[in-house]
């Protein structure tokens, strides 16, 4: 891996994880009745309590991202990542938000991408031939 990707994959990394960290633990202190977080989940249509399943979901994440070795634990965090910030971006589209409401998603995703892309070959999964050809 040259020096160049590996700065992109930490630079990548470190903000995919400051901004899951950050909306994680909003998510879950948000989750009170009469709170920010709840005004928005529920004008996107959703129950109140999937903002602590998506917070908890987050914060474990990061620490799969980051902590070494796990690559399969990694493979997943990063899907949930994407997907998580997929299914945000289309809701709020479906819900007509402005389009300044879909920018922090798609920073998201976009930084999930880059960093899964870029990932150290230790964070891989690799695959051996079990059947010896």
């Amino acid at each position: 891996m040259t020096k160049r990707n590996k700065i992109i994959y930490w630079v990548a990394t470190l903000w995919l994880a400051l901004g899951m960290l950050s909306t994680g633990i909003a998510q879950l202190a948000n989750a009170k009745e009469g709170q920010g977080g709840v005004d928005m989940i529920t004008h996107e249509g959703y129950p109140v309590y999937l903002l602590t399943l998506l917070g908890v979901c987050k914060i474990l994440g990061v620490v799969a991202i980051l902590v070494p070795k796990f690559p399969l634990v990694k493979e997943w965090a990063y899907a949930g990542f994407f997907f998580i910030m997929s299914g945000a971006i289309f809701s709020h589209i479906a819900s007509d938000d402005s389009i300044s409401s879909v920018i922090p998603a798609l920073l998201l995703l976009a930084l999930t991408v880059v960093s899964w892309y870029f990932r150290p070959g230790n964070r891989k999964l690799t695959f051996v031939n079990q059947t010896g050809i």
